[in-house]
Parts: structure tokens; C-alpha cells; sequence
């Protein structure tokens, strides 16, 4: 490979001109040969044994060069980004110019790369640190919990439903007298009062008894996903079949004795009390790290390339995916089931997205400015963390991040740290 010149196109754009020398080319339509001749069949040859030469006369000397190219362009490519010294993020484009035995290969490469980045006051920030205190009502909040841990479902057999009851219930959903697609279930078990279901179908199950069958006039909301169904009456036939209610235990020393590691009420509230400070004092270290976060960002000038907050909407889609898929779910179904599009789902992450891209950005502009590395033991340390959370060897986990990637994001770390230890917090 011979860099013959690198010039900046646009903001964030350059423009390599690459030339693959006729030797390395030659191996590379040798190999494409002998990868494709097993599938070429020319007359007075068996499958497979005809000669290079005689393939490029009956099909034209060129016949190999693209899978030639395919072969090669890669690692050629990948060179010349590396000799340019350029920082890509996304693959170039890649534009064969010429081709030829006598002189090789000649290709033009427009790279997008990570941006400059100036940054403003990234030391020495001012920044209150508020703690929210302990209140009444967030012990209680507490005590609930622990009703509902001890909670006991009791059968309502003589009364109506009421709110905060569950009903199970079976339903079946027309819209102009024709049932309409998942409008039907049975044996479902609904909480009265919980929202779960359209405006108006909880509250008109309130009253009726157990064995009642009865039909509910509703409409769907004008901003409903299902678009046949946005803003339509609908009718849903009801058979209800049971009701119960939630029977929570009196809060005495005897429910936490019985239910929990203290001895009394008072014991319990204190180490609740004390938990729920630790938790809000964490809070407002992580409200510090934000507000510190969203400084740095805010004094940060860089023309940030699209392509980079695209990359990191779909690492994060990707992400959700494969959280749905442990949990048996594909991807195309959740989509169904919420209505939305690929597109409109990649909405929910780009406010996420971009702030992300710009806060890493600025990150590692720290980085730069301050000197930080990582050192070689830290590098080593952190592979076999990763190793052990995932029940991997440190050979695995190379296999999947470089020992460079694996330094950057612990520079990253302490930049981080840097920016919080020197933070002014009153």
C-alpha cells in the first residue's frame, strides 16, 4: 500500500489517495482465482481445473479483480487510515479509480473522523451539593412497602367491584360490531383504578358482581397506536368471573418481629431512616456529577458529525434488543405490540444519544489536555474484571476489546474523577 495523499475535504472529512502496487495485487487475483475456479466451468476442463488464464480469456482479463479487491481492500484501507493518523467514526467510503495489471490499484477513501474539540471550564466548578432530608412521609412509603410485602389477597364474594379491587375477567373487544385484533382475553386479571386499560373501561367494571355479564361502551384515545382504533367507539363484551382484594396487615411491633431482622416498629423506622439518608446523599453526588457533566458540555465547542450520534442511537437500540431477547422477546414484536416504528423508537434515544457522543467527546479532550494514561497493570486489571463478570478468560475477552480501547476508557474514568475532585462544592 502507498498513502500518496491525505487532504481535508470538509469539517470533519478527509480525502486519502491510496495506491495498491501491482505485486500485491497479482497475489490478491491469484488468490481470487483459486478461491472461485472450483465453481467455473469451462469446455474440455473438468470443474475446477481451468486454467487462470484461459478463465480470463473466455470471461475477460478483469473477470478476477473485483473479488481481488474485496480481498485486500480492507487491510489496505485500514493502513492507510492508520499512516494518516486519522481517529474514524464510521467505515469510509471506499471508490475504486483505476485498476489495472501494470499498475495495480488506485482507490479514493473519504474518512469521517472524530471532530476538534475546545473546551471551556472543565476545573474547578462551583456546584451546591443539596441533600434531601428524611420526611415523615418517606417512612411511611417504607411501612407500605413492607405491607405489601405481607400482604394478604382475600376473595369478595358479597359486594359489587369496587376501586382497587382485581376482577378477573374475560373480554372481547368490536369495534362496528366486528371484533378487532388483540381486543380479546380470558381469565385476565385486571387492578380497578390501575390505568392498565383505555380511559373509562376500569370504572365502568366498578359495581358489578361476580357472574355478571354486561357489555362496555368505550373510545379509544385519539392518539392511540393502533391506528384503526385511534379515536373509534368501541364496545367490549365483559363476563366477570371473580373479584379480590388486598387485605394489608395491622404495622406493630409483632408484624416486624415476625417479618423482618428487628425486634420492633421504632428499630425498623431508624434503620429505614438511616438507608433512606445514605440513598439521598448518594443522590446528590450523582445530581453533582450531572450538573458537573452538563457544564463541561455546555462550554464545549465542536461541529460534531451526524454519523456519530446515528452510531450511538443504534448501540443503544441494539442494546435494548438484546435485553428483550433474554427476556424472550424479539425486537420486531415489541414494536408491534407498542406501535411504533424503528424510526420513531430511535426518537426516544437521540436527546440520550447526543448527549452521550458530546459528554465522551469532551471526555477525552480532557484526556489530551491533562496528559492522563492508563498504565499497563491498570489495563491488565481491568481485562480480568471484565473476564470474571463475565465468566470469560482474558484471552476471550481480547477477542472482543483491544488492550487500547481498554486504556482509553480507563483515561476516560480518571478524567472524570479529575473534573469531580476538582470541583468546588459548597
Amino acid at each position: 500500500m502507498s498513502l500518496k495523499s491525505t487532504n481535508k475535504v470538509d469539517t470533519n472529512k478527509y480525502e486519502l489517495e491510496i495506491e495498491i502496487a501491482p505485486d500485491v495485487f497479482e497475489k490478491a487475483v491469484s488468490q481470487a482465482y483459486l478461491n472461485a475456479r472450483k465453481k467455473i466451468q469451462i469446455p474440455g476442463f473438468r470443474k475446477g481445473k481451468a486454467p487462470r488464464k484461459l478463465i480470463e480469456k473466455e470471461y475477460g482479463e478483469s473477470f478476477f479483480y473485483e473479488d481481488a479487491i474485496n480481498l485486500i481492500y480492507g487491510a489496505e484501507v485500514d493502513a492507510a487510515v492508520k499512516e494518516a493518523a486519522l481517529e474514524l467514526v464510521t467505515r469510509p467510503d471506499v471508490e475504486v479509480t483505476a485498476v489495472s495489471k501494470e499498475e495495480g490499484v488506485k482507490m479514493k477513501v473519504t474518512c469521517t473522523v472524530k471532530p476538534e474539540v475546545e473546551l471551556g471550564e472543565y476545573k474547578g466548578i462551583e456546584v451546591e451539593k443539596n441533600v434531601k432530608p428524611v420526611e415523615d412521609e418517606d417512612l411511611d412509603r417504607e411501612i407500605k412497602k413492607l405491607q405489601e410485602k405481607n400482604v394478604r389477597i382475600v376473595t369478595v364474594d358479597d359486594r359489587p367491584a369496587e376501586t382497587g379491587d382485581t376482577v378477573k375477567i374475560d373480554f372481547e373487544g368490536f369495534k362496528d360490531d366486528v371484533a378487532f385484533e388483540g381486543g380479546k382475553a380470558d381469565d385476565f386479571d385486571l387492578e380497578l383504578g390501575s390505568g392498565q386499560f383505555i380511559p373509562g373501561f376500569e370504572d365502568a367494571i366498578v359495581g358489578h358482581s361476580v357472574g355478571e355479564q354486561f357489555d362496555i361502551n368505550v373510545t379509544f384515545p385519539e392518539e392511540y397506536q393502533v391506528a384503526d382504533l385511534a379515536g373509534a367507539p368501541a364496545v367490549f363484551k365483559i363476563n366477570l368471573k371473580g373479584i379480590t382484594k388486598k387485605e394489608y396487615p395491622e404495622v406493630n411491633d409483632d408484624l416486624i418481629s415476625e417479618t423482618t431482622d428487628f425486634d420492633t416498629l421504632e428499630e425498623f423506622k431508624a434503620d429505614a431512616k438511616k438507608k433512606l439518608e445514605e440513598e439521598n446523599e448518594k443522590a446528590a453526588d450523582n445530581a453533582i456529577e450531572n450538573y458537573l457533566f452538563d457544564k463541561v458540555v455546555e462550554g464545549m465547542k465542536a461541529e460534531i458529525p451526524e454519523v456519530m450520534f446515528e452510531n450511538r442511537v443504534n448501540e443503544m437500540l441494539n442494546d435494548f434488543a438484546m435485553r428483550l431477547q433474554r427476556q424472550g422477546m424479539s425486537l420486531d414484536l415489541y414494536m408491534r405490540y407498542s406501535g411504533q416504528t424503528p424510526e420513531q423508537l430511535k426518537k426516544t434515544y437521540r436527546e440520550q444519544a447526543e448527549k452521550q457522543v458530546k459528554l465522551r467527546l469532551a471526555l477525552e479532550q480532557v484526556v489530551k489536555l491533562e496528559g492522563i494514561e492508563a498504565a499497563p497493570e491498570e489495563v491488565e486489571t481491568e481485562i480480568n474484571t471484565i473476564a470474571e463478570n463475565n465468566n470469560i478468560t482474558a484471552e476471550e475477552v481480547r477477542k472482543y476489546v483491544s488492550d487500547a480501547d481498554v486504556a482509553k476508557d480507563i483515561a476516560v474514568g480518571k478524567a472524570v474523577e479529575l473534573i469531580k475532585s476538582s470541583a468546588v462544592i459548597k
